[in-house]
């Protein structure tokens, strides 16, 4: 299957639309219905901590059933009493509409008040909002303004996001230079895209030098904080380089994990992988037909369109019983993991939220090429199309 090269870095401004992160602090001495029901008691008579803690835990589901209704509730309220993490949640649940009708204008209100109390992640919501012209008209320099008072007051995706601009020439002029200062002051602040970006340019990035090493070292940071797009990113390249690798698993093992956060050309190099025998993975041709079929679910028409000839060849492998009990499977497990996340974490006390676009035309995508055990080509494998 070869597959080539478009772009090579994700354009996280349209990937994540808005940069949302729940912390749930500790609970230690309560159960976890006694704790909610404190909880409870406490924002009923006006505390603001138990507020945000209420929404942040049905955001997420911890300790009560998920319910992004009674989330937005309680963030409006804690809101409405001028506390600013609730004013850039809430604005982010208006803009996304999650728990509340979408409405572009209130969560622009709402990010205004945050950021007139210092909060650098309202800033880039404001920001991201002039970029894409969401509810505002376009403006990139004033994004790109904006995204600099960001990084001043410490937002490290903020950087990313700038450094995106002068890579894909958003003000008018390509300058990879600036685009890599930028990811690198993303990176020493410690975000994960900014990290990713950075590691594509050492990996992929043709008018760059490659040191896989280090491509590998930031992608495992990222990785590490959960950003999907370098576990897979990251899982490719050590397909490409075992050298880099851990142990036999670790490509596997990231692949299964971005997979079950729906990125489905992981699916698509779990098929490869199992097709042809790779990355210690034996020939399966079924589990080959299974990941793909999985991909197509997941992916819709551009993930047929790739594998339309993988499936015309493997799908006549089996009867149908066998083919249907494989449809099966497959959608058993996309019934499970139809969840698509930018962010994975272990963590449920600190989850990030981004908008995932529901039209995959112009979605930032990542490759699935695999170079063969034994290729001399020289260029880096692909880790975004």
């Amino acid at each position: 299957m070869l597959l080539q090269c478009k772009k090579r870095l994700f354009l996280s401004l349209s990937a994540a639309l808005a940069a949302f992160v729940i912390y749930l602090p500790s609970l230690h001495g309560y159960a976890t219905d006694e704790r909610v029901m404190k909880l409870t008691s406490d924002a009923e008579r006006g505390s603001l901590s138990a507020e945000l803690e209420l929404g942040a835990r049905y955001m997420t589901g911890n300790g009560v059933p998920r319910d992004p209704v009674v989330a937005a509730r309680w963030y409006e309220k804690a809101a409405q009493r001028g506390e600013p993490d609730a004013q850039n949640q809430i604005g982010y649940l208006y803009q996304a509409g999650i728990g509340v009708h979408q409405d572009v204008a209130r969560a622009l209100h709402w990010y205004q008040l945050s950021a007139a109390s210092g909060d650098s992640s309202a800033l880039l919501n404001i920001g991201t909002l002039y970029f894409t012209g969401t509810g505002v008209k376009k403006d990139v320099s004033y994004a790109a303004t904006l995204f600099e008072d960001a990084v001043r007051k410490g937002n490290g995706t903020a950087a990313a996001y700038l450094g995106d601009i002068y890579y894909f020439g958003s003000l008018g002029t390509v300058d990879l230079a600036l685009a890599e200062k930028w990811f690198e002051t993303g990176s020493r602040m410690h975000d994960p895209i900014a990290a990713f970006n950075l590691g594509s340019l050492y990996s992929t990035e043709p008018r760059h030098p490659h040191d896989f090493h280090k491509a590998a070292a930031l992608l495992r940071r990222s990785a590490s904080d959960g950003y999907v797009p370098a576990i897979h990113a990251l899982a490719v390249l050590l397909i490409n380089h075992p050298t880099e690798e851990h142990t036999n698993s670790e490509a596997r093992s990231l692949l299964e994990t971005a997979a079950a956060a729906g990125e489905w050309k992981s699916s698509v190099v779990l098929g490869i992988l199992a097709r042809d025998g790779k990355g210690g993975v034996p020939v399966n041709k079924r589990a080959a037909d299974y990941y793909f079929h999985v991909a197509v679910l997941q992916g819709g028409k551009p993930a047929q369109d790739m594998l339309m000839y993988d499936l015309s060849k493997l799908d006549p492998l089996f009867d149908s019983a066998q083919r249907e009990s494989i449809l099966a499977e497959a959608r058993s497990w996309q019934t499970q993991h139809a969840e698509v996340r930018r962010f994975v974490s272990n963590d449920p006390r600190d989850v990030k939220f981004f908008p995932i676009q529901q039209n995959t035309e112009g979605f930032p995508n990542v490759s699935t090429e695999v170079q063969p055990a034994h290729s001399t080509e020289k260029e880096a494998p692909c880790t975004s199309t």
